[in-house]
């Protein structure tokens, strides 16, 4: 049975989640998760080096296949918005550069993916990661959105490609 690794990211500039899933058939594990964490004092643009650097390694250590990130929520600041966006932007580089594949998957297409319910709450989902993924401990926050992104998108990939979400 064939196996595929893919890095779910839960982009943001100060803590971003990630976390690297194995499938073998319908069975899922963890292989890695946690976060990419940039002190408040930190520069903005040490945080995206840093951000592109520690995601390039997880690529580099873990060999996915491809990544999944959650999409851009519609912030009400602009400023806000935008920083997200560059940080998003860190990420989608060094999956370049490894020449690996994206898609993006919506807050709540993640969440109905993995609870039923679009609207769940952030505990719901980390619940459901632990009990997908077998793990004795509730991943932290970050970590646990970007499990449940890469279990949404290895569940979304086995749909009819006519279906599925396309690449950025």
């Amino acid at each position: 049975m064939k196996r595929q690794r893919i890095l779910g990211v839960d982009t943001s500039l100060r803590s971003s989640g990630v976390g690297v899933i194995e499938a073998r058939g319908p069975e899922l594990r963890a292989v890695a998760y946690g976060r990419i964490h940039n002190r408040p004092a930190e520069l903005h643009s040490q945080c995206l080096w840093n951000i592109f650097e520690e995601i390039s390694a997880l690529i580099e250590t873990h060999q996915p296949e491809c990544a999944a990130i959650e999409g851009a929520f519609f912030a009400k600041n602009a400023k806000t918005a935008m920083v997200l966006g560059q940080a998003r932007g860190a990420v989608l580089a060094a999956c370049a550069k490894a020449g690996i594949p994206v898609c993006e998957h919506s807050p709540r297409r993640v969440k109905q993916a993995l609870t039923g319910n679009g609207g769940a709450q952030k505990d719901q989902v980390a619940k459901m990661v632990m009990q997908l993924l077998q793990l004795e401990e509730q991943p932290q926050e970050d970590a646990a959105d970007a499990l449940a992104v890469a279990i949404t998108h290895y569940h979304q990939a086995s749909l009819p490609e006519a279906l599925r979400v396309p690449q950025i």
